[in-house]
């Protein structure tokens, strides 16, 4: 069994790094409840795509609050995370998006928890993420697949929950998750030009290294989103091309399983709830995600003009890459 529970040693420093897009009340909230928070924050650096999208008062919000702009092309999911890194010189860096508000004062510290836990051959915890909760005008669907990919019970994943857990293993999302710096840099940070699932494909180097991923239930935030049928398409796209891309990490490990069981339970759940009228939109939005999967995986014998129709990310495909 892996050791949770474990008391975190001397008071470690602890960085947060926001990358920003046209930050709006939500980010507001963020900086606020992260000034609310039991353990200190050394300092906020915020990465803000654009200039012009950035309010000077959100600047002011908290006087440990720094904030560095780059232009749209020069954002990259690993690249820009790990600028903001290099600004860091904390023990701990906490990764969150701007859209993620902490739910209750103790986030940070349930993370700077979760990384003294241990996992059952005494793996060092490499990473630990935090829980996301609905937010109140999220969907039923969205509710459960909030459930789903996120209970109530934390856990330690190391290798030897691979042949159980599948592709579950490396989970990690960087809408709240923190990094040991140490680990971090021993790793080489993300992977840059990367589309989509930097956060992922670190777990996975970290847990082929030897480390432990940890997610810390006690460690919530409020984020959620209500996708479109097309917008569940073009994120599915995006997730696959990162899957392409980086085999050495996806390849032989299959993650349609998993979308099935999400498919199945929510329709169990739906069901339960007398809400079976929203079966149809269930199936039709997994119709959505399947398809995008599968043309994202197959991306690079797609034409151009239609890879720019599929994707959530054009700035991406505007960068040089050897397929355009």
């Amino acid at each position: 069994m892996a050791e949770i529970g474990a008391k975190p040693g001397k008071r470690l420093i602890v960085d947060v790094i926001i990358p920003t897009y046209k930050p709006d009340r939500r980010f507001a909230r963020l900086i606020k409840r992260l000034g609310q928070q039991t353990y200190p924050i050394n300092r906020i650096i915020v990465i803000n795509t654009e200039e012009k999208y950035w309010k000077p008062e959100y600047g002011r919000r908290a006087e440990n609050l720094e904030v560095y702009h780059i232009s749209r092309r020069e954002f990259d999911h690993g690249g820009t995370r790990n600028m903001g890194a290099g600004l860091s010189g904390g023990d701990i860096m906490v990764f969150m998006t701007h859209d993620a508000v902490p739910k209750g004062r103790r986030v940070i510290e349930r993370l700077v928890e979760a990384l003294d836990w241990r996992g059952s051959q005494g793996e060092i915890m490499a990473v630990a993420y935090g829980r996301q909760m609905p937010d109140k005008d999220c969907s039923s669907l969205e509710r459960f697949a909030r459930t789903f990919n996120y209970p109530d019970k934390s856990c330690v994943k190391t290798k030897e929950d691979l042949p159980r857990l599948g592709i579950k293993t490396y989970f990690a999302s960087n809408v709240c998750c923190a990094y040991r710096r140490d680990v971090f840099e021993k790793l080489g940070g993300f992977v840059e030009q990367v589309i989509f699932n930097e956060d992922m494909i670190y777990a996975a180097g970290a847990v082929q290294a030897g480390y432990g991923i940890a997610y810390a239930a006690g460690a919530r935030v409020i984020h959620s989103h209500n996708l479109t049928f097309l917008q569940q398409f073009k994120r599915n796209f995006d997730l696959a091309v990162s899957q392409a891309d980086h085999p050495e990490v996806f390849g032989g490990i299959l993650s349609e399983g998993e979308g099935l069981r999400l498919v199945k339970d929510t329709a169990l759940w739906l069901a339960g709830r007398r809400e079976v009228w929203q079966i149809p939109a269930l199936i039709a939005g997994s119709a959505c995600k399947y398809a995008g999967y599968r043309m994202g995986k197959m991306y690079r014998i797609l034409p151009k003009a239609l890879i720019r129709l599929c994707t959530m990310n054009p700035a991406y495909w505007e960068k040089e890459r050897d397929i355009l």
